[in-house]
Order: C-alpha cells, then sequence, then structure tokens
C-alpha cells in the first residue's frame, strides 16, 4: 500500500470505529447532529470537495454529487424528523471502502508495469582520465565507449568490444534464464549486468534504445481504449442524466397526489446511491488494465485495451516461418559444385563475397561458414534483387547469387539438390557453378506452440514462408499445420494474406505473427499484428500491436488466453452490475429496497466487479 491508501484506510477505520461508538451513546439535538456530523465530515470530506469542484467546472453529474446529494438529503431527512443518522453515514462509509478497494486493485496491476520501468537506467559509465565518470544516458553519443559494471543495468543499446558477462533479461522478456554474452555480442538496453565487467560500444542514441521504446510503448497503451470502454463511457453520459432526472421526477411527482415528501424524498435519495455507475466505470477500465499489467510482467506487451479485445476475437492465425517457428540460424549443411572450374571451397567462396553487405540472415550463414572476408578479392557493384539474389562483380567476374527463379532469369540451367533446405544456387558469368545448402532448425516449443494455439480456441492456423515447397511442406508436417502457402515474395505474402482476412465471418479477426522487419506489411494490415522475439528490434515495436520480447511461440497462445480472460471478466461485470443496478432500482422506485439495498446495489456490486476485474492480474497457464 502506498501512502495515500494508508491514509484513507485508516480514515475509514476511525469513522467506522466512531459510528459503532455513536450507537452506544445517548444524546439528541443539535448536540447529536454534531457528534455524528464529525465521522462524517472524515470519511467523505473529499467527495464533498469533488461533488463542489465538479459544479464549479460544469461537470456536475458524476458519482461524487450523487454520493453527496444523496448523503446530505439523508442528513437534511434526520435532522427534519430527529431520525437516524446512521444510514448517511454509511452510503459514505462503504463508498469510501468501494474507492480503496478500486485504489488497491489498480495499484497491484500498476505494479507488474512498474516492475517493467526498472528497466529504465539512471546514468551511463563514462571512461575518463580521472576514472569513471557517471552520466546522464541522453548525453551519451553514438560510438561511445560506456562501461557496465556487475549489478548495473546497461544503458544503451550497444556491441561489447571487451568483455564476458551473463545478463538478467527477465523484466524485457519474462524469461529467468540468464543470458552468456562475450565480446562482439549486441546488447540491449534494460537487461542487468550480472558478473563481468563489460565495455560496450553504443550504437543507438538513449532515446532510440530498446528500454526508452518500450517503457513509451506501455505508457502510451492506456490511451487506446476498448469497445467495451468507449461504450461504458457513453453509456454513462447518457445513463446519468437519465436517473438524475428520474430521481427529481420521484421526489416531486408523487408527492403532489400524495402530499407525503419525506416519504417521496427518501426513496429518490435511495433512488440515487442506487443509480451511481462505479461499478461500471471502475472495473470495465480496471479489468483491461490488469489484463495489460499481467501480460507485461510474461513480456507479452500489449499495445492498448483495443488490441487486447481484439486479439480475444482471434480465431485465424497466420504465421510466418523463419525466426516465428524455426530458430532463423541459418547454417551451411552442404556444398555441392557442378562446375569443373569450381570445386566446394571456390563455390564457398564466391557466395560469401556477394553476400558481404547483405544483413539476411542466409548472408550471416555463408559469411560464417568462411569467414575470410578481407583476403584480396575486388568485390564491386553489388545489387541486390527483391525476392530473388544478389548480383556482385568479384575481380572482374560477374556472381549471381540467389534462387531458381533468379537462375532461371539468367538462362543458366540449374540442377535440384536431393537435401531438403534452402538452396543457395550461384552462376558466374551466366553459367552454372553449383549451390548451397542451407538449414534452420524448428525451435524448440514450435509444435507445442501449435498444438497450445488450437486448444485456445484458434480454428484456423496458416503459414507463409518465401521457402521453398519442400522445405514448407516438411515444416507443416512436422508441426500439424494443414494450410501453408510457399514461395512468397514479399508482395505475394500481403495478398496471400489479404485472402485470408476476406473470408474471414462476423466478427472473427486474424492475427499475424512475424518478426517485425521483414513481415511489417502484413503485421500492419492483419487484425492484430504480433511481432515474435522482437527484444532489440525497432521495426517490430513500431509495426506490431502486440510484441512478444522473447523467442518461444508459446506465449502466442498465452496472449491470446490473457485477453479472452480478460474480456470473459468483463463480460460478466458489465452483465452483474447492469442487472443489479436495474433491479434494485426498480425496488428503490416502488419502496421495497431500503438505504441499505441501495448501499449494496451501489458499493457492494463495484467491490465485487472489483475484486473480480482483478482477477485478469492473474495470468492462465
Amino acid at each position: 500500500m502506498n501512502l495515500k491508501q494508508k491514509k484513507n484506510l485508516a480514515r475509514i477505520i476511525i469513522a467506522a470505529t466512531m459510528l459503532v461508538v455513536l450507537n452506544f451513546v445517548e444524546c439528541s439535538g443539535v448536540t447529536r447532529f454534531i457528534f455524528y456530523l464529525v465521522p462524517y465530515l472524515i470519511v467523505g470530506y473529499d467527495i464533498l470537495l469533488k461533488a463542489a469542484h465538479g459544479i464549479k467546472n460544469f461537470r456536475a453529474l458524476d458519482e461524487s454529487l450523487l454520493m453527496t446529494t444523496a448523503t446530505l438529503g439523508a442528513m437534511a431527512l434526520a435532522i427534519y424528523e430527529d431520525g437516524d443518522y446512521t444510514e448517511a453515514i454509511a452510503v459514505m462509509l462503504f463508498y469510501q471502502i468501494g474507492e480503496w478497494f478500486q485504489s488497491y486493485a489498480v495499484g497491484k496491476s500498476r505494479k507488474n508495469i512498474s516492475e517493467l520501468m526498472d528497466i529504465r537506467p539512471d546514468y551511463a559509465n563514462v571512461e575518463t582520465a580521472d576514472g569513471l565518470e557517471q552520466v546522464d544516458p541522453d548525453d551519451v553519443e553514438v560510438g561511445t565507449i560506456i562501461v557496465v559494471q556487475p549489478g548495473e543495468k546497461i544503458p544503451i543499446d550497444g556491441v561489447i568490444v571487451e568483455g564476458d558477462s551473463t545478463l538478467n533479461t527477465v523484466a524485457l522478456t519474462g524469461e529467468s534464464l540468464p543470458r552468456e554474452v562475450s565480446e562482439g555480442a549486441e546488447v540491449i538496453s534494460g537487461c542487468i549486468n550480472l558478473n563481468g565487467v563489460l565495455k560496450i560500444r553504443t550504437t543507438k542514441e538513449f532515446g532510440e534504445s530498446t528500454a526508452s521504446k518500450i517503457l513509451e510503448l506501455v505508457e502510451d497503451a492506456s490511451s487506446r481504449k476498448s469497445k467495451s470502454e468507449n461504450f461504458i463511457t457513453k453509456f454513462a453520459r447518457i445513463y446519468t442524466p437519465v436517473v438524475v432526472a428520474c430521481a427529481v421526477a420521484l421526489a416531486i411527482i408523487p408527492p403532489i397526489f400524495s402530499g407525503d415528501w419525506s416519504t417521496w424524498l427518501y426513496r429518490a435519495l435511495i433512488f440515487l446511491v442506487i443509480s451511481c455507475p462505479c461499478a461500471l466505470v471502475i472495473s470495465i477500465p480496471l479489468s483491461f488494465f490488469a489484463g495489460i499489467g499481467g501480460a507485461s510482467r510474461e513480456g507479452i506487451l500489449i499495445k492498448g485495451s483495443n488490441f487486447l479485445e481484439t486479439l480475444s476475437k482471434v480465431k485465424t492465425v497466420v504465421l510466418d516461418k523463419t525466426g516465428t517457428l524455426t530458430r532463423g540460424n541459418f547454417e551451411v549443411d552442404a556444398v555441392h559444385s557442378k562446375n569443373l572450374n569450381f570445386d566446394e571451397r571456390k563455390l564457398l567462396h564466391l557466395a560469401a563475397h556477394v553476400e558481404r553487405y547483405s544483413t539476411h540472415p542466409i548472408a550471416n550463414s555463408l559469411r560464417k561458414a568462411y569467414p575470410n572476408e578481407h583476403d584480396d578479392c575486388t568485390v564491386e557493384g553489388v545489387e541486390e534483387i527483391a525476392g530473388r539474389g544478389i548480383r556482385a562483380k568479384i575481380n572482374g567476374q560477374i556472381v549471381c547469387v540467389g534462387n531458381e527463379k533468379f537462375i532461371d532469369e539468367l538462362g543458366a540451367k540449374w540442377k535440384s539438390c536431393y537435401k531438403i533446405g534452402t538452396i543457395i544456387h550461384v552462376a558466374v558469368n551466366g553459367e552454372y557453378a553449383g549451390h548451397v545448402v542451407i538449414s534452420d532448425a524448428l525451435k524448440i516449443h514450435a509444435k507445442e506452440a501449435v498444438a497450445e494455439m488450437k486448444n485456445s480456441g484458434v480454428e484456423n492456423i496458416f503459414m507463409l514462408t518465401g521457402d521453398s515447397e519442400k522445405i514448407a511442406s516438411k515444416v507443416a508436417d512436422e508441426l500439424g499445420i494443414k494450410n501453408y502457402r510457399s514461395e512468397l515474395l514479399p508482395a505475394d505474402k500481403v495478398t496471400e494474406f489479404e485472402k485470408i482476412l476476406s473470408a474471414q465471418v462476423g466478427e472473427s479477426k486474424v492475427a499475424f505473427v512475424g518478426d517485425g522487419i521483414n513481415d511489417a506489411p502484413v503485421l500492419s494490415r492483419a487484425d492484430v499484428g504480433i511481432a515474435m522475439g522482437a527484444l532489440g528490434s525497432d521495426a517490430a515495436i513500431e509495426a506490431a500491436d502486440v510484441v512478444l520480447m522473447d523467442d518461444d511461440p508459446l506465449k502466442i497462445s498465452k496472449a491470446i488466453k490473457i485477453s479472452r480472460k480478460c474480456l470473459a471478466i468483463v463480460k460478466q461485470n458489465i452483465a452483474f452490475a447492469i442487472g443489479v443496478k436495474f433491479l434494485c432500482l426498480i425496488l428503490g422506485a416502488v419502496g421495497l429496497a431500503n438505504m441499505w439495498a441501495a448501499i449494496f446495489a451501489d458499493v457492494g456490486v463495484m467491490i465485487i466487479a472489483v475484486l473480480n476485474a482483478i482477477r485478469t492480474l492473474i495470468v492462465p497457464k
């Protein structure tokens, strides 16, 4: 509990104690009124001030004014009839109890997000002639060497130039398993250095670093409201003036004919207490807030409650293959020369040089297999042909490296390979030289992830890939995916995805899961774009609606389960709150409900709804 919560709890306890004691004190008249006024003001002074402030700023019709009107009216009736002040104080007391529960619940869910906020570093260590100097991370320029000691947070994204250590990434990914790093490894801000001293060359400014991007994403999440929240806001705007008008009519019209003003005024006051839409106005946003907080604790960042609501309606999931279902760590599996002028080493040598400047994972695997880039070869005129391959001039020879379509366009006759994998063909001066076989392994949880998606209510699962039919078929069979499309260019992926979207019926939604870099067009087109393994990827954070901060595909189904649980709780609260409200309003209007029933209809329903909303924090297994 924070200081404000403790203070409010103390007020509630003091007022409740005084109310109990006063029941045993015999007094009357002004003395009795003053005695009861003290606990009323102790527990309700802030509500009275809010009501006055609302009237002053022309925002009169809110729950503070309704509570103030109802309790002051009940106090006035008690004075007029020398009756019981207990009901008026009890209304304010229980209303504050409900407010305290709501504050506690928000604090509980906010804690999950505030834990994520702990990734924000306070300083960066920069080496000077006098030793290490702590500077503001905003003042560190790109390319600066910073020092991160054991126990400190990495303040800015960069590359390790000296040292090795173990990093705790739990605040970013929800994954407790430490990550081993050494010289040459890329590291991101927000991770905690557990042991060795690291020297890091920064590659981004602090404002563009991963920690800053994630915090900005989380802080913006509350501004994106769901349809349910917008409905409740509009409902309250219409509902509150209507019930106030009904209460006024109830206090004035029947007494004109019966003459019993006090009875109908009392019923009108009960009607006002019952009518407060607190349970809806508080519990619905709280449910979404708690859902986003619970998800963030698991390393699942949801950009707003609108996306959480849409995710709950997902019936079709479309998956990219590389980096989502497979590790994306390609390795050279075989090199097959098909030309007497090129042995296997020379073939790999040429392919690695052509791919020297590419950032594609396949290029990385070729360079890893032939690391000697600094030989006497001259590489010039590098040209990348989208969806085909790369062409370059090496020592005067035109070398083309790419897929079958690329080699066909050159007029060279390529030869197929008996191995299953990504086949990279090489042609030199228009003649076919051979091919390199590159393979990629499934992620550990890929098969389990597909099964869990089906168990969580996903009816259709598609896989889209630019890989060959052979590879796509093999992966789909291993994972139990019936629907897949292979050999797709980036533009083809969008076309195929549009077909899947157009086939949806009713309110069912389509999610696309990709790495957020190559798949940005499809991620932005999906009803819900989910960036997979997005740790450190700016493109993923920008393009997607949901960001999974680690590489585990099991979190796709976990995100869906969280959203469905959250929406189920929202619907329960809406049905329960509105149902009880209308029932008690009718009973209050005809005189079958007293002030204690009104207190339950308002505060009791709110407390139950808030406690139900807190269940959203418990993340499904």
